[in-house]
Parts: C-alpha cells; sequence; structure tokens
C-alpha cells in the first residue's frame, strides 16, 4: 500500500507560499541531494491545480536528472475545474467528496511514496481526511509575516521521524502521522 508524502519548503512562520522568490538563496549540495532522492524514491506525485499549472509550465521543457523524473513518473492533479492535462503522464482526479475514493485507489495502486509537492488547499484536505501518511518539511530561517500556510485547519497528531540541519541555517523536518 503506498503512503501519501507532504514535502514542502515553509518559513519559519508556516508560509509556503512562492517559494520561489526567497527559498533559492539558501539551496544547497545537502537539500539538492536530498530532494533528489526523494523523488527517486516516489512512485508518482499528487499535486493540487495551482501547483499542477506552475509544474506543467516550468519541468517539461527542462532537462536534467530532476526534470527527467519528474517528466516521466505518473502525476495526479486533484481540481474541480480542469478537464484535461497537458504534461505526460498526468491524470485529473475529482477533488471534493470524490477525494477520500480517489486516494485510497491510488494508495492502493502504488506501494511507495506519493509525493504531494506543495499544494496547500490540497493538503489541507488530506489532513482533514486522515489521508497524508508523512510530512517532509524543510524549514527555511526567515518569516515572511504573510502568505499561504501549510496547514490552516485540520488536526494531525504527528510523530517526529528524523530532524537535520541542512546549511544555511535550514532544517529538514519528517513527521509521520501518530497512530494514537
Amino acid at each position: 500500500m503506498g503512503k501519501i508524502v507532504v514535502t514542502a519548503f515553509t518559513s519559519a512562520d508556516g508560509v509556503v507560499e512562492s517559494p520561489e522568490k526567497w527559498s533559492f538563496p539558501y539551496w544547497n549540495d545537502r537539500i539538492e541531494q536530498f530532494k533528489n532522492e526523494e523523488l527517486a524514491s516516489s512512485e508518482a506525485q499528487l499535486l493540487g491545480r495551482k501547483t499542477y499549472e506552475i509544474f506543467a509550465d516550468a519541468w517539461p521543457s527542462r532537462t536534467g536528472y530532476y526534470a527527467d523524473r519528474l517528466n516521466r513518473t505518473d502525476k495526479y492533479v486533484v481540481s474541480g475545474t480542469l478537464e484535461r492535462a497537458q504534461w505526460r503522464n498526468t491524470e485529473v482526479l475529482a477533488g471534493g467528496d470524490r477525494l477520500n475514493a480517489e486516494i485510497g485507489r491510488l494508495k492502493s495502486r502504488y506501494s511507495g511514496d506519493l509525493l504531494v509537492h506543495g499544494s496547500h488547499t490540497l493538503v489541507q484536505s488530506l489532513v482533514r481526511q486522515g489521508q497524508a501518511d508523512e510530512y517532509r518539511m524543510l524549514v527555511y530561517p526567515l518569516m515572511l509575516g504573510e502568505g499561504r500556510r501549510m496547514f490552516e485547519s485540520g488536526r494531525a497528531d504527528l510523530e517526529l521521524v528524523r530532524s537535520t540541519e541542512m546549511g544555511g541555517g535550514v532544517v529538514l523536518l519528517i513527521y509521520r502521522r501518530s497512530a494514537a
């Protein structure tokens, strides 16, 4: 059975919006290695519509290990408005009331990780429905004060699996949903 793994860049005050505007000055070899290993160990990608549109605009024209892997892996976009996906290997999934069933289908189809990149609205739904199994948060040493936060609603009791200093003040926190 596959597991839903949320992966995100977040500021110290929990903002996940537009990480391309604030995370790049901190990028280093350790973060790159982690992101490459994370993608390599995943079987599929799960995206909300907005993140899908950003990714589908950026990644198909890129090359290199990360881009090549992302472009060839299965991708699922959860949307109530998108009719069909243009990015290769992408299927549109229904959201709303049908999301739980769709996630159950994906978890049974795969045995490894299904990565949820960013996608804060989708993540909030997954948290409320108890579907997110693990959270991998790269926490950056800055407070943005405003912007969308990953966790605005829903409760999840978590167990810390790992914390690693990644250089430049960035910390990797990995949590799993607690059995309690």
